[in-house]
């Protein structure tokens, strides 16, 4: 008996996605629920699992191909076996229209570079082309073997510094430097097709503007080394900057409700709470999921929020849910070594704050040249909405309550 594996639901308004990769092959066993596809949509990675125990019959679509809701993508042999390649010519006898994607997964992982990429994910292939390393000669780690970021990083690495891994590679395949020069073309994403549209719209319908500050970061930092040890104990989880500036960041936008706002038509809305969308890097792109009632959170609620949707990014877990709304912006990148930058506006929001990283620089304090760990801060906003004075007092407040953190306390 046989089962047709359809699209699922994926999430409001959503109708269709892309396949981003096959997670099996025909001929693999498989469990019940056991994800068999990974299909991309404008902003998460969803899993069709298998809704019976069997073996995989046929793939009725392929990488890159766009389906819709609830469309068959894969048929399922209810309760076969798989074919076992012990004996003989018995496997050829099991399923003789199996062809080439029966072969063993391993073999499959193994093979010449063409083959082989159409099973890579999209931060698989871009990681290739980046570190320039033959994917047919490295072992994967991931799930059934199949190739992480991770290991072509790890290869990528093995290879600068001679070691074995790089062997096969330099054996195997021409490398970039004995002046052979390659271009590969790679489909875009659906999810990097969406921020692209996204952050385009932004810059030819909004106003955008961005005032900078810089803010001592001593106080936090002094904060951070004293409680840290006794917050990760009480609330099992580390104490980090995102926390500070994320109540910060509420307290700006109850004093300027602009910051917090969006237009819609010929109409302002305004929030009286703050649902601050936290930009994490993904594998397949940047995604925003969403701290709700942040006004209404503590540090620990908050950072643990932060520590789960960075978990499940890596792992493609975010549901639509997750990045549903928002009312304004908090995008670290700092984190990634950046100094100073004009973050584009997440719409339909009229603001973001762009966060750096913090070195130490020489400031004039009570008159005295004095090294401090400072940091520069942007706040980019739509100036249809907000006006400058609003925009420079709301980036005001929040260096103010991040270089003095009694006032996130006192609502001063």
């Amino acid at each position: 008996m046989t089962t047709e594996v359809k699209v699922p639901t994926l999430g409001e308004s959503v109708t269709e996605a892309t396949v981003g990769e096959l997670l099996k092959n025909v001929g693999d066993a498989v469990a019940v629920d056991e994800p068999i596809i990974s299909l991309e949509t404008d902003k998460v990675a969803v899993e069709a699992p298998s809704p019976v125990a069997g073996v995989i019959k046929e793939f009725k679509v392929g990488v890159g191909d766009t389906v819709e809701v609830d469309a068959v993508i894969a048929v399922i042999e209810e309760g076969a076996a798989p074919a076992k390649s012990s004996g003989g010519d018995a496997p050829k006898a099991a399923a003789p229209d199996a062809g080439v994607e029966k072969a063993a997964p391993a073999q499959a992982k193994e093979a010449s570079g063409s083959d082989a990429s159409q099973t890579l994910s999209p931060a698989v292939r871009r990681a290739v082309l980046e570190h320039g390393v033959d994917p047919s000669t490295i072992k994967g780690t991931g799930k059934d073997g199949r190739l992480t970021k991770e290991d072509v990083i790890a290869a990528a690495e093995a290879k600068k510094s001679g070691g074995g891994a790089s062997a096969p590679a330099a054996s195997s395949a021409p490398t970039s430097t004995g002046g052979e020069r390659r271009e590969e073309r790679v489909k875009m994403t659906r999810m990097r097709q969406t921020i692209a549209k996204r952050l385009k719209g932004a810059q030819d319908n909004a106003a955008l503007l961005t005032t900078f500050n810089d803010v001592d970061m001593s106080a936090v930092i002094e904060a951070r080394n004293k409680y840290k040890d006794l917050f990760a104990k009480k609330h099992d989880i580390r104490l980090g900057f995102m926390g500070f500036f994320a109540k910060a960041a509420c307290l700006a936008l109850k004093d300027v409700p602009a910051v917090n706002a969006y237009i819609e038509g010929d109409e302002i809305v305004y929030h009286d709470y703050v649902d601050i969308s936290v930009a994490v890097s993904a594998p397949n792109g940047l995604v925003v999921p969403v701290i709700r009632d942040a006004q209404d959170k503590g540090f620990a609620r908050i950072e643990k929020d932060i520590a789960d949707f960075g978990k499940r990014a890596k792992e493609g877990t975010l549901t639509m849910d997750d990045m549903k709304g928002g009312t304004f912006t908090i995008s670290n990148g700092g984190v990634f070594g950046s100094l100073m930058s004009t973050p584009i506006i997440n719409p339909p929001q009229s603001a973001v704050l762009g966060l750096h990283r913090i070195e130490d620089r020489p400031v004039v304090v009570n008159g005295e040249i004095v090294i401090r760990p400072m940091m520069y801060i942007a706040l980019s906003y739509d100036h249809r909405l907000i006006d400058g004075r609003e925009a420079v007092t709301a980036l005001k407040i929040i260096k103010e309550a991040i270089e003095d953190p009694t006032r996130m306390l006192i609502d001063l």
